[in-house]
């Protein structure tokens, strides 16, 4: 099992929970996995293009997936995937 943790935000998508299990092989299976349960999460993991919005940063084991293979990264049993939609904002 894969453990995916949401921030705050998108626990509304997901009945309030903070981490949710799914069966995988790759970040890309993991996270299709999780919008096939909660269906509203994927217009805000997923841009029309079907490819992964480039504002969620996602960490496998606290790696950025982005110094790996990307989405098509490799998950274990015992992971855990952390999405951390990028924060903007404030004052220059």
């Amino acid at each position: 099992m894969i453990t995916i943790q949401l921030p705050t935000a998108l626990r509304a998508f997901t009945d309030g929970l903070s981490d949710v299990q799914v069966e995988a092989a790759t970040v890309d299976e993991a996270l299709r996995q999780l919008t096939e349960k909660y269906a509203d999460l994927q217009r805000h993991l997923f841009g029309d293009d079907d490819k992964l919005r480039s504002f969620v940063n996602v960490y496998l084991n606290d790696e950025d997936i982005r110094s790996a293979d990307g989405t098509a990264t490799a998950v274990k049993s015992g992971d855990t995937l952390m999405l951390i939609p990028a924060i903007a904002g404030g004052r220059v």
